[in-house]
This record gives structure tokens, sequence and C-alpha cells, in this order.
């Protein structure tokens, strides 16, 4: 019988946990997935269980060896990927957490954030790590757990407690070490992004104890060996979804683009071996570092709520039973009925980033109907992610010639045109919309040769459709200003008591 030699991508997600297998030539074999419980305690707070996570991994990882006829010994290399900012605290020696997942969402630590930033800070983190101080960012949310839990602080003065994003949890668990990959370390506030290390004046500006830290480690390495759910399999590759994502879509040069549609919408550009600076709001972050080769950055825009708007709409509205139906019900009428959504949930990120802004439903009149709201719902996706294009256009030396799509949102049509539309880009998605576990899995298998360079992955890519723009310039302009105006409506609406309590 011939040796099977699979890549195996455990993608930990904001909704939930999957585990992917590739073979060699880049088609996906298997996939198997759980999702995990949402808890949101307060007002702005947004929680995850490590232990339903941990224990997840372990399901779908057998689940999907089973569904294609493997066994671990079939697998030759782990590739993980993960919501990157969302952290948690564990005890060194028993392995337990001792905080919830405070996931990328929560606001709870706009208080530390407040602190900062009254204290002259925003500037100097702005430099050193290349995203501004904010609660979207891990360190303000590790210094609020070491205010809030008694003796935690203490201990981890001591060495007793570590600190990390999910892949370095999950690493933890399958191999026993402390490590972190930098596209992550890249998202926590503490990271040099000129030298690729733990910034010490950052640690001294949220006071973060160094004992926690883990190792900051490249791109697609051996990190160590599995020593449960894949036994003896080396993971050898760890990045932010995100990342994960423009490497999975293959953004392998200077000016390519993708945006990832889930939960919110990400879209990233790499600004090739020098980090470029931006003024509007973009972040500049670190888009991935191959062993021996210069680090690749990226500027990137991060809008909080895209699909979760859909999901809203479904939940708590109850204005769709399904989230497909979105589209059904927008391709009832032609227009939005002048009804603009903007989704401020916890308040505004790229390239406002505004947290006292709240959402806001403008424009009603009576003639608006449920299918004018679900065509709003779409479109505050779609100029979201113009308001980014915009930002990012205004600081490259090139103009954006197409953007790559992923993420669940892509397989609505309706939602992908009208992004083409308000861009005036020609839109492609790839064969797998799912590009963050493609990501990881590359990243994995190039470490150990499955693939010998990055042009070997330029090849597995392919496009499975395409949208061209199609609205007229004078509409997207008229659409634009009128989105403006709704977005200035949702700033600015909490004042800063109300915002330190959510």
């Amino acid at each position: 019988m011939t040796t099977r030699r699979l890549i195996a991508a455990i993608d930990q997600g904001t909704g939930s946990t999957r585990c992917l297998l590739f073979d060699e030539s880049g088609q996906l074999v298997s996939m198997a997935q759980r999702e995990h419980t949402q808890h949101h305690p307060q007002p702005g707070w947004s929680e995850h269980d490590a232990a339903e996570i941990w224990s997840n991994v372990r399901r779908v990882v057998p689940e999907a060896l089973a569904d294609a006829g493997a066994t671990p010994a079939d697998v030759v290399a782990l590739g993980i990927a993960n919501q990157r900012e969302s952290c948690l605290l564990w005890d060194r020696s028993t392995g337990q957490p001792l905080s919830p997942v405070i996931t990328w969402e929560d606001t709870r630590a706009s208080v530390v954030v407040d602190r900062v930033i009254a204290d002259g800070h925003h500037d100097a983190v702005l430099a050193a790590t290349g995203i501004p101080p904010s609660t979207y960012f891990a360190a303000s949310r590790v210094r609020w757990l070491l205010d809030t839990v008694p003796d935690l602080e203490q201990r981890s003065v001591r060495g007793e407690v570590a600190f990390g994003t999910m892949e370095s949890w999950l690493i933890w668990n399958l191999a026993g070490v402390h490590v972190t990959d930098v596209t992550n370390a890249s998202r926590t506030n503490l990271m040099n992004i000129e030298a690729l290390a733990w910034d010490p004046d950052m640690l001294g500006v949220f006071g973060i104890p160094e004992e926690v830290l883990p190792e900051i480690r490249t791109t697609a390495e051996t990190y160590g060996k599995c020593q449960d759910v894949l036994p003896g399999v080396p993971i050898t590759a760890a990045m932010g979804d995100q990342q994960a994502a423009l490497f999975g879509q293959t953004c392998f040069d200077v000016g390519e683009s993708k945006c990832t549609f889930g939960t919110g919408a990400f879209l990233l550009v790499n600004t090739g071996h020098v980090p470029r600076r931006s003024q509007a709001g973009l972040l500049s972050t670190v888009a991935y570092v191959l062993p021996g080769e210069e680090p690749v950055f990226a500027l990137e825009g991060s809008v909080a709520v895209t699909g979760s708007l859909v999901q809203w709409c479904r939940d708590s509205l109850g204005l769709v039973t399904t989230a497909p139906g979105i589209e059904t019900l927008a391709r009832t009428v032609d227009d939005n009925g002048g009804c603009y959504v903007v989704p401020a949930f916890s308040g505004l990120y790229a390239p406002h980033w505004d947290p006292a802004a709240r959402g806001v439903i403008v424009g009603l009149t009576s003639f608006v109907n449920r299918g004018h709201l679900a065509r709003g719902v779409l479109e505050a996706t779609a100029w979201q992610t113009a308001d980014v294009v915009a930002a990012i256009q205004g600081v490259l030396d090139q103009p954006l010639l197409s953007l790559r799509a992923d993420g669940g949102m892509t397989t609505n049509h309706l939602l992908m045109q009208t992004v083409a539309d308000v861009l005036d880009l020609r839109v492609e998605r790839p064969l797998y919309a799912e590009t963050v576990s493609v990501g990881a899995a590359y990243a994995a298998g190039l470490s150990v040769g499955v693939w010998s360079d990055l042009d070997s992955l330029r090849r597995l890519w392919r496009r499975a459709c395409s949208w061209e723009p199609q609205m007229d310039s004078e509409t997207r302009e008229r659409e634009r200003a009128r989105w403006t105006h709704a977005v200035e409506r949702a700033q600015g609406w909490m004042d800063s008591s109300d915002t330190v309590r959510a």
C-alpha cells in the first residue's frame, strides 16, 4: 500500500474549531467541525471556555481522520490557525485555565486602554507595535485580569502563570511547549514590529510581567511534536487566522490583497519587507516570516461586525430563519429604499476606531420593508469594506487591481456583487472559500518540504468564480456619501463613562 502524505490544519476560530486534511496536491480530503458556546456575561463582554475548545480539538481531529480513512501515521505535518487577539492565562504546572478566553470582540478592558492613553503612551505604542492601544488587542485584557483576579499578578511574577493566544494554548496542550508565532505576537500591543521581539517598554506601559510570555517563533518551523491527538506528528506552522488567509490566497507579492468575510471582515494587503505606517486607522502587522528569510508585512483594516450582523438579524430580530435567507430576502427589492445600517455593536474598527460608536439604522420611512432592511444589512458589509480599501489606497504607491475574497459570507453572491460594485474592483473567490485552513496547511507543508517554495503554492490556487463591478460611478458616489452620513450618526454615541461600563 502506498504511504499517504497528508497535511492537517486546525482552525480555531471565533465560532468553531475545525480540522481539515489536505493531500500533496493541495486538495481537501476531509473536514470536521464543532461549534463552541459564546458567553456574554455582561454587556460588552465576550468569552469562550478554553477547556471546551480543547475538548473540541480532541474530537474534530479524530473525526477528520476517520472521514479520510487515515491514521496519525499518514499525517506528516500540522499547521494551526487561530482567532488572533483572543487570549487566556493558565497554570504552568497543571495546565488548567486561570481565566476564560477573552475574545477579540470584548471591550471590558477599555479602562486599561483609557489609562494608557491618558498617561500619554498612545503614539509610543503605535510607533513600537504598529497598532494603537485598543481593547481589540490582548495586552489590555491581560492587564485587566491581573488587576481583577486575586493573587494572579504575584503568581505571574513568580513564573507560575502562562499567557497565550489560542495557537499558544493549543500548542501547549498538544506538544507541551510555550511558544507563539510572530503573526500572533504582532497582535498583542507588546511586540516591537521592527525587532520582532517582546518590547520591554511596552511591557512597562501595560504592566505585563515578562515571565508570562511565550517564546516568539517564525511562522513555519517545527515547534514540537504532538503528544496528544496526533501522536508523533510535528507542529510545523502557526499563524493568526487572517494572515493564514492571506497566505492561503497566495498573496505573496506587494499589493496583492484578500478580505475574509466571516464574523467580521478582515482585509490585508501585502506591503513587502518594510512595515508601512498609516495615519488612516490601518494596522501595520506581520504577514508571515519564513525561517532564514526577511519578514513580510501587511496593512490591515479590521471590521468588527459583518457575518455577525446577519446572525443578529436571524437570532435577535427574526428577520430571517437562516443566514442564507438574507440574500433571498434582499433580492425581493432592487435597492435599500433609503435604509442604511451601521452595525457598530462594539464601536467601529478600521478606519474610524471609535469605541464610543453604536449601531444605528437610518433613513427609515414607511416605504421601507423587510427586503430593504435585508439589503441594507448586506450593503453594510460592502461599505465598511470600501472604507478600508479607501484608506489602503491612500497609503500604497499602487492601486489595488482586484480583491481575493474568502470566508463563509462569500457564498452570498449578492453580497459579493455589491462588494465589487462599491469597490469598483474585480472580486475573486478561490475554490476553497475557507482559506484560513488552507494557509495553515500550506505553511505546514512548506516547512516539511511537501511543497518546495512559494511558487509551487501559487500553482495550487484555483479561482472558483469572480464578480466584475456593474454600478455606475454616479450611483456609487451618491451611495458612498449617504453611507458616510450614516456612519457620522453612529459615531460618538456613548460618553466615556458608558464605554468604561461596557
